[in-house]
């Protein structure tokens, strides 16, 4: 498989990637504009340009839109995170062009119609609506606003139905020009494509985008301790969820703290599942995982269990992370390490997830790695290393979030008393 990078004169960078044999492609374009690009005022707005990116540009309707792809069998759709606002398509390999010119259509000339601005908001709020009442979305979000307070990393993606509420077509436009230029998108294709003809068609629908010659700041991520705990006892099950100061994603102990969390909660046989749910029958659902952006991570410990084992349960939780520091062995190394291994490397056989990574390898290094680099780095990490980052997360800085009949679960500070004991 071969990756190829281009970057036009303006800044924008193009990578796309072959995989021999298929006859479909993912297309797309990733920017670097993010709930973590918005001022206060602004919460929601990054999320609120994805859903407009298919209410109608100045040559096609939003119906014309949805056909142009579906005509061909396609699929399009686009998504906001923190630091990045994707579109992007999947269609059969012969179909590429049409497929980069919808998403260029729907990023360069959006029309941001007014009656459609009110449409979408009612769509936005009835998915704030939403989340709400799905607590085991919800408990993220908070858990996030608790790990970084007065930060927009902090912030919720979706934004609060006042900010959306207020939102008017000058906002959308503002932020757009702000944000949406050159040097901050990246196109990446990958599949059955065809480089030079991909490059060639950006240069015609990109190449004269004027540069901004800057890059958009963000506020640097300070992990705070907290705790929110909210009770509504007419939940069946109380929601937790743990937060740890980890790396980021450039840290060099990323890998390791992966194969820390996939040890101790990342499947079937890891620590919590096997003690927590199959020995003890106290949740259906637990399992620990780290997340990593450009300049902080954290890996977050999530269980639902009822009032009456929410004790049981988060003190057990408490006593494997302090008893992993000490006795995570070979084995459980090794099969973290596999599985690890294994998820990426099949996660590779997706064309949307070669595209992905290809923009997310750009946009964090300037280059795409080969994965043999990742598998090395996987495989450096010896059990040593690992019981020793196991005792730093033990006296790591956390947060805590409770959602549900919470009155019996502990403090956070009950919590990290028993880790101390």
């Amino acid at each position: 498989m071969t990756v190829q990078i281009h970057t036009l004169s303006n800044g924008f960078r193009i990578a796309t990637e072959v995989m021999p044999g298929l006859q479909s492609a993912t297309i797309g374009i990733w920017v670097s504009a993010g709930g973590r690009h918005e001022a206060p005022q602004e919460n929601g707005i990054a999320h609120f340009l994805e859903h407009m990116a298919f209410k109608g540009t100045k040559t096609r309707s939003a119906l014309q839109i949805a056909e142009a792809i579906e005509d061909v069998g396609g699929y399009i759709n686009a998504y906001t995170s923190r630091e990045t606002t994707a579109y992007y398509a999947r269609v059969l390999s012969g179909d590429t062009a049409l497929a980069l010119d919808i998403v260029a259509d729907i990023l360069l000339n959006p029309t941001f119609d007014l009656n459609e601005i009110e449409v979408e908001r009612g769509v936005i709020l009835q998915e704030i609506g939403q989340a709400l009442d799905t607590p085991d979305d919800i408990i993220f979000d908070w858990l996030q606003e608790v790990c970084y307070q007065d930060q927009a990393i902090g912030r919720s993606i979706l934004g609060p139905a006042e900010r959306v509420s207020s939102f008017q077509q000058a906002d959308l436009r503002r932020f757009v020009a702000q944000h949406y230029t050159p040097e901050q998108m990246i196109l990446c294709a990958a599949g059955g494509v065809d480089h030079d003809a991909i490059v060639r068609q950006a240069e015609s629908l990109f190449g004269h985008l004027p540069p901004a010659n800057r890059l958009s700041a963000i506020e640097p991520a300070r992990f705070t301790v907290g705790e929110r705990r909210e009770i509504k006892k007419s939940l069946e099950q109380v929601h937790f969820a743990l937060a740890i100061e980890g790396p980021g994603v450039r840290a060099s102990d990323i890998y390791t703290a992966q194969l820390w969390s996939t040890a101790l909660g990342g499947g079937m046989s890891s620590r919590l599942f096997q003690e927590v749910r199959e020995k003890r029958g106290l949740c259906y659902t637990i399992f620990a995982q780290t997340g990593a952006s450009e300049d902080t991570g954290a890996t977050t410990i999530y269980a639902g269990t009822s009032s009456e084992q929410i004790l049981d349960l988060s003190r057990i939780t408490m006593t494997e992370l302090a008893r992993a520091a000490d006795d995570l062995s070979q084995a459980e190394l090794d099969r973290a390490r596999a599985q690890m291994k294994a998820g990426l490397l099949m996660g590779q056989e997706s064309s949307s997830n070669r595209a992905e990574r290809l923009a997310r390898m750009l946009a964090l290094w300037g280059r795409v790695p080969d994965l043999s680099e990742a598998v090395a780095k996987i495989d450096a990490v010896n059990l040593s290393e690992l019981r020793g980052f196991a005792a730093q997360m033990a006296a790591a800085p956390m947060s805590l979030a409770l959602y549900g009949p919470a009155d019996q679960a502990p403090s956070l500070a009950d919590l990290k008393a028993r880790l101390a004991a």
